[in-house]
């Protein structure tokens, strides 16, 4: 994977990976605004298996905004996610909370680049892979780079915080 230059119209993601010297590739494709869901619409443009897909959701727990990162193969196990930060309860965010937090809109939000930096917990899951896609801050971009790279620019605890579809 080689390192992209940054170019005029990056991302706060992109321009985060520039900056710490991360190796990254930038996948773009055309989103269809009636695609029922970002992540799978994501795996299939890129040809890329679901598991290394990953959707990055905003969740509130015990009254603090909290960055998952899941596959978008399964969801994401809420009691899983409080219990990985010590938490009691957790619930997804208001969706306006979660935009104006992270700078990013809906289906666009990357880990990577908030405008106020958020604890993360990245799937454990992600460490089968050599490399994994996030989104790049904006739809129909992703950003592939090491989950041990996403880890350590996001501060991000690894927690089995998914849940793989079809499971209770």
């Amino acid at each position: 994977m080689a390192k992209k230059k940054q170019q005029s119209g990056g991302t706060p993601a992109t321009v985060a990976l520039v900056n710490a010297g991360t190796a990254f590739t930038v996948h773009a494709y055309e989103h269809d605004p009636s695609s029922a869901s970002y992540g799978d619409e994501a795996a299939q443009a890129l040809g890329v298996t679901p598991d290394r897909v990953f959707k990055t959701l905003v969740a509130d727990v015990d009254g603090e905004l909290t960055v998952a990162v899941v596959p978008v193969a399964g969801s994401l196990d809420l009691k899983a996610l409080a219990s990985a930060v010590g938490g009691k309860r957790a619930a997804m965010a208001d969706p306006a909370a979660a935009e104006r937090t992270t700078g990013y809109v809906r289906g666009g939000i990357s880990p990577l680049g908030q405008r106020k930096r958020l604890r993360t917990v990245l799937d454990d899951s992600a460490s089968a892979h050599a490399t994994i896609c996030v989104s790049a801050g904006r739809r129909g971009l992703e950003v592939e780079l090491s989950p041990a790279d996403l880890a350590a620019l996001t501060g991000a605890l690894l927690a089995p915080i998914g849940r793989v579809s079809g499971t209770p």
